[in-house]
């Protein structure tokens, strides 16, 4: 059970996913929760602008924050991971880019993940972090115009994702600053996906606090709620607050049940924005 002060936001891109996307904040709402993130919730880059409207609409109608959203990652369950650095895409992510900002602008939002993209089997590398120094400059001169981050992300899993560990993801927010001087990107710490990359939570935190902008969560082996797995993540996210993180923790995990009952490991009292951990009902 938290112990700790961290604020909890839903991912409605994968939990609530028994219910139409634009049901899901309201459903997160009625769970208790203030506050919520997407994936992007479109199947194309630029949707019709009714869509997005409707995905607005859905959003304030629910009373919840828009705390975090995706970029336009192309295919995501055919396997895509992002368009960053992928060539032949960067003018439909400079498209996209566009309306995430304005997304922001109407929800107030101000973190947005940039998935890095795949290694493709007949492009260079260094050809492709080129593209990616390009279009993450991009990105945060759009984002920069609401006071927005870029968050760049390790992620798991099968696909040639080239940003495996948090050293990656922090090489690439060196080489921005470096080689652009771009400051509004940040590294998000999905602690799952580090864990199952075999890094070491404890001096992830120890080294990298400072730079990350939004941290996600769920437990492995599994991907699912806190308690069906082996990490110790009320323990970690204790270490990250102790280290001065006072960001959004993302429930970013598939639910081993329905979605409502698989927030039974958080008190209701601690899903608020405003809850106040110290109170004895939250122990």
């Amino acid at each position: 059970m938290p112990t700790h002060r961290l604020r909890f936001d839903v991912n409605c891109s994968i939990l609530f996913t028994e219910l139409p996307l634009l049901r899901r904040p309201a459903a997160a709402k009625a769970a208790g929760f203030d506050a919520v993130e997407f994936w992007w919730p479109f199947a194309e880059a630029v949707p019709p602008s009714a869509d997005v409207d409707a995905f607005i609409d859905a959003i304030r109608a629910a009373d919840v924050q828009l705390v975090g959203l995706n970029f336009f990652a192309g295919n995501m369950p055919g396997g895509d991971r992002g368009l960053v650095s992928l060539p032949a895409r960067s003018a439909e992510f400079r498209e996209n880019v566009s309306l995430v900002a304005a997304i922001g602008a109407a929800t107030g939002c101000r973190s947005f993940n940039a998935l890095y993209g795949n290694r493709l089997p007949d492009a260079d590398p260094t050809g492709q972090d080129e593209v990616a120094v390009e279009n993450l400059a991009a990105a945060a001169a759009a984002v920069a115009q609401i006071g927005g981050t870029v968050l760049v992300e390790a992620v798991s899993g099968p696909q040639p994702y080239p940003l495996r560990t948090a050293a990656d993801a922090i090489a690439v927010l060196d080489l921005m600053r470096a080689e652009r001087a771009v400051t509004n990107l940040a590294f998000l710490a999905d602690l799952y996906h580090l864990t199952v990359n075999g890094d070491d939570l404890s001096k992830v935190i120890a080294e990298h606090t400072e730079r990350v902008g939004h941290v996600q969560i769920a437990d492995a082996p599994g991907r699912h709620e806190p308690g069906t797995g082996d990490i110790d993540l009320d323990g970690h996210l204790g270490r990250l607050e102790q280290a001065g993180y006072r960001g959004w923790v993302g429930l970013e995990y598939v639910p081993s049940g329905p979605s409502e009952r698989s927030f039974e490991w958080l008190p209701r009292e601690r899903r608020a924005a405003g809850a106040d951990p110290t109170n004895e009902g939250d122990r």
